[in-house]
């Protein structure tokens, strides 16, 4: 009576686990769309590089082949805020503009995406776990998940394994993130955030600032280099707190995208601060950190900035 009781419960046990391993083979291998992965960190860990293989990059936005409404980066309506890590079944990868950055890559619901200093690229590793995995959702996609690319090069698409065992979609190696205070598409909140956080370009470098050249041998020899900035970080409270910041590059004059709320500047050499757009109104030059632009008179009243 007790074995026979034994070989019952076994016989159950078995079953379960058959039925479990059943619903892991339909989440990671049938064609159909949900809204989320069910797929726990566990069971994506065990087979990454499998996982990495088996996804399908796809020419084309996410309608023109023909996804299902209200999955993937559909699932995210505007006005809500991306607010945890979600693998989907779809994400889209578009090169496209949003604000001032051009060219950026959005997704399929047309939020920007973004990159993260901290990261590494080659290796592949992404820097941003707890905390701020909330602030900055990982763009995750699910096991045998597609990835529509618009505009976007093969060759610079990929995935790494993150340290939960799922999958973060990469771009040029770097890990891809949305941020939680867009809350509409072409939003560009995120841009400069800390000084380490940017919109993607399609092929992983940082949206709206310009790609670093070395010098040619000879060239610049004897002046004083890195005497200009050509980047600067706002930030709208005294002493660079990041409740608030917004990040600024390029050549001659540039407005800022919100402006008269900058209370500090973070910038590595020179550069020329002004009270309106265009660099117009009253300028001011400052050479590197402002800890507080009230004491040079220009708390919460810069509205463009020009480098060189």
């Amino acid at each position: 009576m007790f074995r026979n009781g034994n070989r019952t419960r076994n016989r159950f046990a078995m079953i379960a686990a058959s039925a479990a391993a059943g619903a892991m083979l339909l989440t990671a291998c049938d064609g159909t769309d949900t809204d989320a992965a069910t797929s726990t960190g566990k069971e994506v860990a065990g087979a990454a590089a499998d996982a990495a293989r088996s996804l399908n990059l796809l020419s084309g936005t996410a309608e023109q082949n023909s996804a299902k409404p209200g999955t993937g980066d559909w699932a995210n309506s505007p006005g809500k805020p991306a607010s945890r890590p979600v693998a989907r079944r779809w994400v889209q990868l578009s090169a496209s503009r949003a604000g001032a950055l051009d060219p950026v890559v959005v997704n399929g619901a047309g939020f920007t995406l973004y990159r993260f200093d901290k990261d590494t690229a080659d290796p592949s590793k992404s820097n941003c776990d707890g905390d701020c995995a909330t602030t900055w959702p990982p763009v995750l996609i699910a096991p045998g998940g597609r990835i529509f690319i618009d505009g976007v090069d093969k060759s610079d698409v990929g995935v790494v394994e993150r340290t939960d065992g799922t999958l973060q979609v990469t771009l040029g190696g770097w890990p891809v993130y949305r941020f939680s205070k867009d809350l509409k598409p072409g939003d560009t909140n995120g841009q400069g955030v800390g000084g380490t956080w940017f919109g993607v370009t399609p092929d992983g470098q940082k949206a709206g600032v310009p790609s670093e050249e070395p010098a040619a041998p000879g060239e610049n020899e004897g002046d004083d280099q890195g005497e200009a900035a050509t980047s600067a970080v706002l930030f709208d409270d005294p002493g660079f707190a990041d409740n608030g910041s917004q990040g600024l590059a390029g050549e001659g004059c540039q407005n800022v995208f919100r402006d008269d709320v900058a209370s500090s500047i973070q910038a590595e050499g020179s550069l020329k601060i002004w009270s309106e757009a265009d660099c117009e109104g009253e300028s001011k030059v400052i050479d590197g950190d402002v800890a507080d632009l009230s004491a040079i008179g220009f708390d919460n009243d810069v509205s463009s900035v020009f480098f060189g």
